[in-house]
């Protein structure tokens, strides 16, 4: 039996393999395998939970400074930490950051950036207090 002469060999396919949709583009279905293959997309329910999360921790704050509850001394670092949790909220419910494997490059992206952003803040504060310092006028010794 002869074959014709613009007959492609067959590639065995994977049992693994999704089905193609034959109205598809090839661009389409590689966009679609490679978007859905690398991470894993958050449910409606984690979206919301994540939404009331941030809401609650946004109003606590709020209304604490607008009804004058504690001293500013006080005050201050509680707004802090519960920015803190917020972030922690955002990272895991909207960024879906987590400790999988499939997010190691992720998170050291993500701590490498802190780790830069907390360089700069540190350093700058730094530098501005001993500019403050040293630069005031009535602090350089007259002679």
């Amino acid at each position: 039996m002869s074959t014709p002469d613009n007959a492609k060999p067959r590639k065995a396919r994977s049992p693994h393999a999704k089905p193609v949709d034959t109205d598809q583009t090839h661009a389409e279905v590689a966009h679609h395998d490679a978007h859905h293959d690398t991470a894993g997309h958050g449910t409606v329910k984690s979206y919301v939970i994540g939404f009331i999360l941030s809401v609650i921790l946004t109003a606590i704050p709020f209304g604490l400074t607008m009804a004058h509850m504690m001293p500013a001394a006080t005050l201050i670092p509680v707004v802090v930490a519960i920015g803190v949790v917020q972030i922690l909220v955002h990272l895991y419910f909207f960024l879906h950051m987590n400790t999988s494997s499939s997010q190691t490059w992720n998170n050291s992206a993500f701590i490498f950036t802190v780790l830069i952003v907390g360089i700069l803040v540190i350093g700058s504060l730094w530098v501005m207090y001993h500019l403050n310092t040293n630069m005031m006028p009535g602090m350089m010794p007259v002679e």
